[in-house]
């Protein structure tokens, strides 16, 4: 039986910038991680770059659909991964912000915050989404100041206080449980119905002082020093009303994180980047796996899925397409 002798929350760092990678990754999220996993078995050359390990899973409390755990908490899975990789010992680069990725056919260059550039002849961008806001009056000045996008970072810091859930996917769904420890009261505003999966919605069923407003669109955040409510227009009766509360976690989905590469591959109206079936952009090399690509469904197991398939797509054309060298 063969094993690895590493510490659990140790990672590996050793960070080679002088020689041609076989593959660069930008992103330590599922995507990024698995990607790294696979083309390190896969015998390449491969590295990771991330400003945090785990991505969009510190974010996430429980995780009850994630094939093998029953439950588990984000960052506790986030471990899990880091403690795999580090067991194949996959070189990771953190706390850098990756500032341009070049394409100089036929290889890539990647310039970072520290001044430093890497040179592959693939990338794999991994970079998963940012908050989607409302973009309304008020919730700029009051963001910190009772608007949150991080349910886990903030929850805690409004114990017994009412607490307004912004959205009607699951991530919305999920912050209202997320939040019953913590809540005195919670209400859910949502501009239509219920996208959220069923079997987190009947788990509401046992909530206490938990109020709905559906086809009910939040219009403003009200405040002076501290955020104190919402005034919304609900759309059936097209009446406008103020709800008092103490915070509001908005929870309607993310924007990708495609900007490094805009100009170089093809996105879609949102700004995705649009791939194949194995990940590939339009620019030959340059792969795309995760929250940042065109994929509807944005689940942990299916980003995680689609690193594995872009590390063994970048092996295939490694072998059979790249000319460099």
């Amino acid at each position: 039986m063969f094993t690895f002798n590493v510490e659990k929350n140790k990672e590996t760092s050793a960070f080679n910038n002088d020689v041609l990678w076989d593959l660069l990754i930008v992103g330590g999220g599922p995507a990024g991680l698995n990607a790294g996993l696979y083309g390190k078995r896969k015998g390449l050359s491969v590295g990771i770059i991330t400003e945090e390990i785990g991505g969009q899973l510190h974010n996430t409390s429980d995780i009850d659909n994630y094939l093998g755990f029953k439950k588990i908490e984000g960052k506790d899975l986030s471990n899990e991964f880091l403690y795999h990789i580090n067991s194949l010992d996959v070189p990771i680069i953190k706390n850098v912000r990756v500032k341009s990725v070049n394409y100089i056919n036929p290889d890539f260059i990647i310039n970072l915050s520290d001044g430093k550039s890497l040179r592959s002849k693939t990338v794999l961008m991994a970079t998963g989404g940012s908050p989607r806001k409302l973009d309304i009056p008020g919730e700029k000045e009051f963001s910190k100041k009772g608007v949150s996008y991080c349910t886990t970072c903030d929850a805690p810091f409004f114990k017994d206080k009412h607490i307004i859930v912004a959205g009607g996917g699951n991530s919305a769904a999920e912050t209202v449980l997320d939040l019953v420890p913590w809540a005195s009261k919670i209400t859910v505003v949502h501009r239509s119905e219920w996208r959220a999966d069923q079997i987190i919605l009947d788990k509401f069923n046992n909530i206490e002082n938990l109020d709905i407003h559906l086809n009910t669109q939040i219009i403003e955040v009200l405040g002076n020093e501290q955020m104190t409510g919402v005034k919304v227009l609900d759309k059936i009766t097209n009446e406008e009303r103020v709800i008092s509360a103490d915070a509001l976690f908005v929870k309607i989905g993310t924007i990708p994180n495609s900007y490094l590469v805009k100009d170089l591959v093809k996105t879609n109206e949102i700004g995705e980047i649009i791939v194949d079936d194995s990940q590939m952009t339009s620019l030959p090399g340059l792969f795309a796996a995760g929250d940042v690509t065109q994929q509807q469904d944005k689940q942990i197991i299916i980003s995680a899925a689609e690193g594995a398939k872009a590390a063994l797509a970048v092996t295939k054309y490694l072998n059979k397409y790249y000319k460099g060298e």
